[in-house]
């Protein structure tokens, strides 16, 4: 899943972003709300976090332009001043959730993978195709009962594509959820990916879990 984190601390910035990429998360970040509106129009993200408080475009005109826009990507927005007319104005304009700083990295975490959740309409933390099994909150995957030993990459491209099971899911759909501007995969880097991760995830009835459509994309899910 792709995040983008928009912030002017550079400490705070550095230290979320660290974080959400430990937990498997592509992260994009933005100093300012004109940067951050730069961003969201050459990207598309499952989550934004967006500051309040910031120079040049302050989170709240930003939110506004991006509704205007028509970009419906899922809004954490995070406000150092607590009080209802604040987040009910937030709320209002657009924003999903908010925050109040300071905040625990935990609760910001588990916020951002709601709103994850929710941008494929999803509630339940569990998903399940056939007798694979990938638990959201744990962030793990297991098949048959066995558990799969998986990078932090590897977890986030087997859930995005259990999130969109039945699809073909594009090439370039993988790079842009999986991958940030700082992390540009090589032209062969979401084959490999998938090669290893289908690899791991071989079962014993020799049915592919991820099935190539040659010059499509991938689709995930057993074959009807």
């Amino acid at each position: 899943m792709r995040v983008l984190y928009v912030e002017d601390s550079p400490r705070l910035a550095r230290s979320v972003a660290a974080a959400l990429e430990r937990s498997g998360y592509a992260v994009d970040t933005a100093a300012d709300g004109e940067e951050g509106l730069w961003r969201i129009e050459t990207a598309t993200y499952d989550a934004i976090v967006l500051d309040i408080m910031l120079p040049k475009i302050d989170g709240l005109t930003m939110l506004k332009r991006m509704r205007a826009a028509g970009n419906d990507a899922h809004v954490l927005l995070l406000t150092a001043r607590d009080t209802v007319a604040d987040r009910v104005e937030g709320l209002r304009i657009g924003a999903d959730d908010y925050l109040v700083k300071p905040f625990a990295l935990e609760e910001l975490l588990a916020r951002v993978e709601a709103l994850c959740r929710r941008a494929y309409g999803a509630k339940q933390t569990v998903i399940q195709v056939g007798d694979v099994v990938i638990d959201t909150l744990q962030r793990t995957v297991t098949r048959a009962g066995r558990t799969i030993e998986l990078t932090a990459r590897e977890y986030n491209l087997v859930e995005y594509l259990a999130r969109r099971r039945g699809e073909v899911v594009p090439r370039a759909d993988i790079e842009e959820h999986l991958y940030n501007d700082a992390t540009s995969p090589v032209s062969n880097a979401v084959d490999s990916a998938v090669c290893i991760l289908r690899r791991k995830l071989a079962g014993g009835n020799g049915l592919p879990l991820i099935r190539t459509r040659r010059g499509l994309g991938y689709v995930f899910g057993t074959a009807p």
